[in-house]
């Protein structure tokens, strides 16, 4: 069944699936269809997220188990909603509590789980590297620090237990033997004397596993990990058999009615995403025959996770309903920025930083980096795929491992989208465009004389170029499983934080180089996506945004008065006096945006344990960008003497007696941005909830969200009080969601109908947005301001003139007013006289005989 609109849960211990079934009557009061639930699967013990998976095929026992999951499901069911599964094929997590994974170590090559993971053999003598120590290997087994002892819990009993903290299972020999020798056997691996330390490294030396210092990691691992984690191993499921292991799961609870659709995980890590959607489409088809008459009816929903680059499209022969909403989320975003602010707010941070204005200069750096720092094992993988493919070719066997070398270097430093989608023998006709953006930006990196090498790789990764199919489908393979990560590194966990004109355009799926988004193309984007992917995903906030939906909102503000904050900006770091000393002028801009973004109502005069909550929050914050930014710390050596530095300047700025002055400046500020802030959080929730598609609700959202990146953006949500909200009517976009969603439930044709961009004419067309859905007589007119920076939003008179462009058949058509007011004229689409008498520049009317009782339950 496709959705009606979705409502994101996080599950955790501490928030498990019968805590979920308690608040149903809530998600129901609020018009949600569906609860689309975290990763359920078994994860690390203590897991937050879900994602970092330990057995794909059982239910977390700690969120509950597959008895609460079922509870759950049939709790939705009795209100006719259903549950929307996130899994995770790309990848499992390498602890001892993961299966597979220790089966892999116990028998290496031999074991019935070795087809899940991309393992070469060829390297350390077949072994699988484990870059786990916290010294080179000789160093650990001087100091003790690795020993044997029994473990009931592993495949033979025995392990090897490095830290203290990492369980490796020994061979099945090694363990009978220990087995029989009793509790001499571990005596004598004592590492302490002398021959102890022999036979146990003798012992190491016979297994399946190769232990390291962590450090070596990015340069010696012979397996594919999850990006640069080397704690989440890459799975193949491309395999038959392991698609099957680790669907047979999820396809069981749909067959059996207890979910109704799946958003796929990073779908572009997997070796063959087209290949993959299509299989698990047809696998889903074949089970909802099988599926209780009880269940929800239709096909099952099912949407992936996909960044789309810029000008990239989501194909349609992947067969999936879409995305799961990062590129309506960029859209709505530049959609509310400003045109004329990009300039000067570019010049503004390359002042105070010293960094690029351009957003591409320090992606570019940033590649460059993290192919060097992160991935050099994938890297010189791929490169000898490429070297033997090239070798086996006579047209190729010319260019030496230092050609290819460079020409990868050249085109993973440069590339313009994730990932193309060949398979050695062919491609997708839309790579074409993508391999042509790529060629003109890694010409200009090339060696001189050397194109040749950058074309016969393009060629390679089109299936247009000579060579044995198998050494093809390989070396593209690595190329496109090497070129997504970076990607993701580079761009979103780098380069997101070093430039920060204004931060608002840096989030997961963004462009932070289209800082604004015409109207029009707006419309386009929207029309297209109706056409498309109509049942597509949309998304404002999720579990992996930087930042919260209605921070992003409030920053955007700043885009439509840049001069001004330009100079409050500097103002508040003039008064920030001595205290930003020693942090970096981009480092203390950042902050400042981050303060604005996240700032709580009434924060100024509130107790100083609330002030601490918040400096707690955005301490976290700063000390996770420092670290992610790579420039003056970073997670594999924090400089926390930095770190402290910029800690303390929050210290002082909202808790100091000397911060007092900046804490009033801010709250002024806020007071005056709050009018526009507030108008772009509801013009993006009533978009979100009108557009083509399916619309999310992030958990807690729906009263506001102006949350910082994980881990607060999980933080725990009082569902007590926001069922009381709902209740009380207090909070004005809970409100809109609600009256949206019950319009949604009770006028579905509404919003199947095309979208319709109306064309605004007049002095103020270039401050407004307006759009309908539905055909015929019904339909739902929209309008909203825009691009408004304070410090109030304008009054009636600064629409005369501004109309909207509607059908004659509506002109002067009676509506009733979503947003509770009386019922009105479209007025031939005046502005002046459709935003008369409101809070603010926003209408949602609704054309059509008997529409007054459908706002509410």
């Amino acid at each position: 069944m496709i959705p009606r609109a979705t409502y994101r849960l996080q599950f955790h211990p501490g928030f498990t699936l019968t805590d979920a079934r308690r608040i149903v009557p809530y998600l129901d009061a609020l018009g949600v269809s569906h609860v689309y639930a975290s990763p359920l699967t078994a994860a690390r013990p203590g897991s937050t997220h879900g994602y970092d998976v330990a057995d794909p095929t059982r239910v977390n026992p700690e969120l509950g188990g597959e008895p609460a999951l079922r509870a759950l499901s049939a709790a939705l069911n009795e209100r006719r909603m259903g549950l929307i599964l996130d899994i995770v094929p790309n990848h499992i997590g390498i602890g001892a509590d993961t299966p597979w994974w220790t089966d892999l170590l116990a028998q290496g090559p031999h074991s019935p789980h070795a087809a899940a993971f991309d393992v070469d053999w060829s390297r350390h003598g077949g072994r699988v590297l484990l870059p786990l120590l916290g010294t080179p290997l000789a160093q650990a087994l001087a100091a003790g620090e690795i020993r044997v002892a029994e473990a009931p819990g592993l495949p033979g009993g025995f392990a090897a237990v490095a830290h203290g903290a990492h369980w490796l299972p020994l061979r099945p020999e090694d363990c009978a033997g220990l087995a029989k020798a009793g509790p001499e056997g571990l005596v004598a691996l004592d590492p302490r004397t002398g021959a102890g330390l022999a036979r146990l490294e003798e012992l190491l030396s016979r297994q399946h596993w190769l232990l390291a210092w962590w450090r070596s990691g990015h340069d010696l691992l012979n397996w594919r990990r999850f990006f640069s984690i080397t704690d989440l191993a890459g799975v193949r499921v491309e395999e038959e058999a392991v698609f099957e292991a680790v669907h047979a799961l999820p396809l069981a609870l749909y067959q059996d009615g207890v979910i109704d659709g799946l958003r796929v995980d990073h779908v572009d890590g997997l070796t063959d995403p087209a290949g993959y959607c299509r299989r698990l489409r047809a696998a889903l088809d074949d089970r909802a025959p099988a599926r209780p008459a009880t269940a929800l009816p239709g096909p099952a929903w099912l949407v992936v996770e996909k960044i789309l680059g810029p000008g990239e499209t989501l194909a349609r022969d992947w067969e999936v309903d879409g995305t799961t909403g990062y590129d309506f989320m960029d859209a709505v975003s530049a959609l509310q920025h400003a045109p004329d602010g990009a300039a000067p707010l570019a010049r503004a941070w390359q002042a105070v930083s010293g960094r690029h204005a351009q957003f591409a200069p320090e992606e570019h750096r940033a590649r460059r980096q993290m192919l060097a720092w992160e991935f050099g094992a994938q890297f010189g993988a791929t490169l000898d795929a490429f070297e033997r493919l090239a070798a086996e070719t006579p047209e190729t066997a010319h260019l030496t491992r230092g050609m290819i070398e460079r020409a990868l270097r050249s085109l993973l430093e440069t590339f313009p989208v994730y990932r193309t989608y060949g398979t050695g023998d062919s491609a997708p006709r839309s790579d074409a465009a993508i391999r042509a953006r790529a060629r003109a930006r890694a010409l200009p990196e090339a060696a001189p004389g050397e194109t040749e090498a950058i074309d016969r790789v393009l060629d390679w990764l089109a299936g247009e170029a000579p060579g044995p199919s198998g050494r093809a489908a390989e070396a593209v393979r690595r190329f496109q499983q090497l070129s997504a990560p970076i990607a993701a590194k580079a761009v979103e966990d780098t380069a997101f934080y070093r430039h920060a004109p204004l931060l608002s355009r840096n989030d997961v799926g963004f462009d932070p180089e289209c800082f604004s988004l015409p109207v029009a193309a707006f419309h386009a984007r929207m029309a297209q996506m109706q056409a498309d992917f109509p049942h597509t995903m949309l998304a404002t906030a999720t579990h992996d945004h930087k930042r919260g939906e209605d921070a992003r909102a409030r920053l955007a503000v700043l885009s439509a008065a840049p001069q001004d904050w330009i100079a409050e900006s500097a103002a508040w770091t003039a008064l920030l006096g001595p205290a930003a000393e020693g942090v970096d002028g981009g480092d203390v801009a950042m902050l400042l945006q981050g303060l604005v973004g996240a700032w709580p109502a009434g924060l100024d005069g509130a107790a100083r344990d609330t002030r601490e909550q918040f400096r707690d929050r955005l301490s976290a914050w700063a000390v996770k960008a420092l670290r992610e930014a790579k420039l003056r710390s970073s997670w594999t050596a924090p400089d926390t003497a930095y770190e402290a530095r910029v800690t303390a300047l929050l210290d002082h700025a909202l808790l100091g007696p000397g911060g007092r002055a900046l804490r009033d400046r801010v709250a002024d500020w806020m007071a005056r941005i709050e009018a526009p802030a507030a108008l772009n959080a509801l013009s993006q929730t009533a978009l979100r909830l009108t557009a083509p598609g399916v619309p999310d609700t992030y958990q807690g959202s729906e009263t506001g969200d102006f949350s910082l990146v994980d881990p607060d953006n999980r933080r725990p949500v009082d569902f007590e009080r926001l069922a009381a909200r709902l209740a009380e009517g207090d909070s004005a976009k809970q409100a809109l969601v609600h009256r949206l969603l019950t319009l949604r439930r009770h006028r579905p044709e509404l919003f199947r109908g095309p979208w319709e961009g109306l064309v605004a004419e007049g002095p103020a067309a270039a401050h407004v947005i307006g759009w309908m859905r539905g055909a015929g007589d019904t339909r739902l007119v929209c309008a909203s301001g825009l691009r408004f920076g304070g410090p109030r939003l304008p009054g009636a008179a600064f629409w005369d003139g501004t109309m909207l462009r509607l059908p004659d058949s509506l002109a002067t058509a009676t509506c009733t007013d979503i947003l509770g007011g009386p019922a009105t004229s479209l007025a031939r689409g005046s502005l002046a006289r459709l935003f008369a008498g409101q809070d603010m520049p926003l209408v949602l009317l609704l054309t059509g005989p008997q529409t007054e009782d459908l706002t509410d339950d």
